[in-house]
C-alpha cells in the first residue's frame, strides 16, 4: 500500500529541508518493487508559494478528506514566528483529531504550537529560535535534538535533520535495511538518532571538548537571565577559576566573558525578531543589567542597535539576513583585545 504523506507549507518555507525530507522517499520508490510513497505540498496561502531562497513552488489548497495513518508535515521558516492563519490553525487540529501523525519542522513549530496540539508535549525545533519559540510557549516541552517522535505529535529541527528522520520513518515501516540503502545513495553518514545534538560550538564538536569546557558551556547556555559569575563557575566545576579560564580559551578560542557576552547577545537578537518584548525587557532576559550596557554591545557586535535590527526584517524580504557570524565575532574580539570597551566587559558578569 503506498503512504501518502502531505507537506504543508507557509510563505518562505525552506526549500532545503523540503528536498531533504523527499528525497528519501523518491529514492525509496527507485529501489522498492513497487511504489512506497506519495507526496502532496499544500498551503493556505495561494497557488504558488515563494520559499526563503527566492523560488516558488506550486501548492494545492488542502483538502477537507480523512488523513487518518497519514503523516502531515508541517514546514515553516523566517516569519512563521508571527504567522497567523486561523483557518490553518483549525485544519491542523481536525486532522489530528481524525487520526493523521503531525509533523513540525522546522519554524513550523510555532504553527503547531498555535492549533493547540502541542500542549504537554517534547517538541524540538531549530536551535537558533529556541528562545523566542520558549518566551511565546513557556507551557511546552523544548529540547534541543535533531527530531522527536511520540504516538500522534512529531517534531524535527529542519535542514539535514529531515533525512534522518525519514531515515527512521521508513526503516519502522519497511525494515533497517532499506533506510541503510537510501543512507548509501545519499551518503547520508553515520545516520543520526533523534536525540543526537543540533549544533558544534565554534566549528568544534562538544563531544571533542573536555568535559569541564563542557559543563561550563551547559552553565553558560542555562543561565542567560542570571548570568554566573567566572569564579562562581569554577566553584560549580570544582576547579580553580585560572585553571577554568586557561582550559577553555584554548579549548574554544575565546574567554568565558566573550563566550557568555555572544550567547547573551545572540539570546537577545532571537527575542527582537520572535517576540513583541520591549527592547527594555529584551535586555533583562538577556542578563544585561541596564540598557544602555545592552545597546553598546549590540552594537558593536551587530553593527546596529536593536531597535534598527528589529525593524530590518520586512515581510516582503524572503531571507533576512543574520547580523555577523560567530567566528566574525571572535576575531573582532581578538582584534580588540586591548581596547577599553572590551576591558569593561571584562569586569561585567558573565
Amino acid at each position: 500500500m503506498v503512504m501518502n504523506v502531505t507537506f504543508l507549507v507557509v510563505p518562505r518555507f525552506n526549500m532545503s529541508t523540503l528536498m531533504t525530507m523527499i528525497e528519501p522517499m523518491r529514492i525509496a520508490n527507485y529501489l522498492a518493487l513497487k511504489p512506497l510513497y506519495s507526496w502532496d505540498v499544500e498551503s493556505f496561502d495561494g497557488a504558488e508559494i515563494k520559499a526563503s531562497n527566492g523560488f516558488t513552488l506550486p501548492a494545492k489548497l488542502p483538502e477537507n478528506r480523512n488523513r487518518r495513518g497519514e503523516i502531515i508535515f508541517v514546514l515553516g521558516s523566517w516569519g512563521a514566528e508571527s504567522y497567523r492563519n486561523l483557518t490553518l490553525f483549525s485544519w491542523i487540529r481536525r486532522q489530528a483529531r481524525e487520526g493523521a501523525r503531525i509533523c513540525s519542522v522546522e519554524m513550523g513549530a510555532y504553527l503547531v504550537a498555535r492549533s493547540g496540539i502541542f500542549s504537554g508535549r517534547k517538541i524540538t525545533t531549530h536551535w537558533s529560535y529556541a528562545p523566542g519559540f520558549q518566551e511565546q510557549f513557556p507551557n511546552i516541552d523544548l529540547v534541543e535534538q535533531i527530531y522527536n517522535i511520540d504516538d500522534t505529535a512529531m517534531s524535527c529541527a529542519g535542514g539535514l535533520a529531515g533525512v534522518d528522520l525519514m531515515l527512521r520513518l521508513i526503516g519502522e515501516a519497511h525494515g533497517e535495511g532499506l533506510a541503510d540503502e537510501i543512507a548509501d545513495q545519499l551518503m547520508h553518514h553515520p545516520v543520526r538518532p533523534a536525540t543526537a545534538p543540533q549544533r558544534r560550538i565554534m566549528g568544534r564538536g562538544t563531544d571533542t571538548l573536555i568535559p569541564i569546557v563542557r559543563e561550563a558551556i551547559s552553565l553558560i547556555e542555562q543561565n542567560i537571565l542570571e548570568p554566573l559569575s567566572i569564579p562562581d563557575i569554577a566553584e560549580a566545576l570544582g576547579i580553580s577559576q585560572r585553571q577554568l579560564e586557561r582550559q577553555f580559551k584554548h579549548a574554544v578560542g575565546c574567554t568565558l566573558v566573550q563566550f557568555g557576552l555572544l550567547l547573551r547577545l545572540q539570546h537577545a537578537r532571537v527575542l527582537l525578531i520572535s517576540t513583541d518584548l520591549s527592547v527594555r525587557d529584551i535586555a533583562t532576559a538577556s542578563g544585561f543589567n541596564t540598557l544602555s550596557h545592552f545597546a553598546f554591545s549590540f552594537g558593536k557586535c551587530f553593527g546596529r542597535r536593536p531597535s534598527e535590527y528589529r525593524l530590518a526584517w520586512p515581510e516582503h524580504e524572503n531571507a533576512p539576513s543574520w547580523p555577523g557570524t560567530l567566528s566574525r565575532f571572535l576575531q573582532a574580539l581578538q582584534n580588540r583585545s586591548t581596547t577599553k570597551p572590551l576591558e569593561v566587559l571584562r569586569k561585567d558578569r558573565l
